[in-house]
């Protein structure tokens, strides 16, 4: 099969590098200098669990240069760069492309399917702690390295066969994988750490460390938590543990220091998932007609404050 990873940081790099190396046909869609050192030099990838891997048989090129169909596209992204992943999946993608989206923001496959109604589009989410250490160089420090993909409810299971010899590939490449029948229920699961922690960063300008203990940034945390848990319920999902619990050990593993994706963003002065991991929220919550009062005041607070 012909796959192609969108986005070639931590988090495609890794993707895209562990199955290439399964011999299998890979184009990362990159830009800048990553893109040159990748064609020159093939994708370099330090893992924790495969090593140092100088992956020549890698291929990759801008959206602008691809022209190919592919049979599965893993989409790598931040959030807010969607409309150009909707454009070129407009252009690429068949009746015959599997399309596997693994972002941040809960919901995301749904969300491409009312712009690309032509592909077999699941929703998916990944485990993984990936960055770009340099141009052309991806590391991946941590042993964690999880998939979950699947269809939604309702969703017609078309291209099911190929699903599955997705997860066979995957696995065989030494991920973690599992085409599963849940994935509303995993995806949410992840998103309930990903969006409290990045918006209650944010609004209180806190870093990690402020979280790990008792006080007011880990009680407006778990409000947020306990709100996404909220929403879980009104869509008839049943989490299988206590999501608070789960996040308080997540926090555990903290640097003092450390920031999120979305402080880190918004401190350079560009785009941020907020609309993602903030505002949809929001949205949701007057579609199942929930109050969800905690995510509410920060949504208002990043429009005040021009937070995109």
């Amino acid at each position: 099969m012909k796959y192609v990873v969108i986005g070639a940081g931590g988090t495609g790099g890794c993707v895209g590098g562990f199955l290439a190396e399964q011999g299998h046909d890979v184009t990362l869609i990159a830009r800048n200098r990553h893109l040159e050192e990748i064609r020159s030099n093939g994708l370099i990838l330090k893992s924790c669990t495969l090593g140092q891997r100088q992956i020549r048989s890698v291929k990759a090129c801008s959206m602008d240069e691809y022209s190919d169909t592919p049979d599965v596209v893993f989409v790598c992204v931040k959030y807010y760069s969607l409309d150009d992943t909707t454009r070129f999946l407009q252009r690429i993608a068949s009746e015959n492309t599997l399309v596997i989206p693994l972002l941040n923001v809960f919901g995301t496959g749904g969300l491409l399917s009312l712009s690309c109604p032509a592909p077999v589009i699941l929703d998916g989410c990944i485990y993984i702690y990936g960055m770009i250490e340099a141009p052309g160089i991806v590391v991946q420090p941590d042993p964690i390295f999880r998939i979950f993909f699947g269809y939604r409810k309702g969703q017609p299971r078309r291209l099911e066969e190929q699903a599955v010899l997705v997860e066979q590939h995957l696995r065989l490449a030494g991920i973690d994988a599992a085409f599963t029948d849940d994935i509303q229920k995993e995806a949410l699961t992840k998103f309930s750490y990903v969006s409290p922690i990045g918006a209650a960063g944010i609004y209180l300008n806190q870093t990690g460390g402020a979280f790990k203990h008792p006080g007011k940034p880990q009680e407006l945390f778990l409000t947020l938590v306990r709100e996404i848990e909220e929403l879980g319920h009104a869509m008839g999902i049943t989490f299988d543990e206590d999501l608070c619990q789960r996040n308080l050990k997540i926090l555990d593993g903290l640097a003092d220091d450390s920031t999120t994706s979305m402080q880190r963003d918004v401190a350079h002065g560009g785009p941020s998932e907020m609309d993602g991991l903030v505002h949809r929220i929001v949205r949701l919550a007057d579609e199942y007609g929930l109050d969800l009062p905690a995510y509410r005041t920060i949504s208002r607070w990043a429009v005040e404050q021009g937070i995109l």
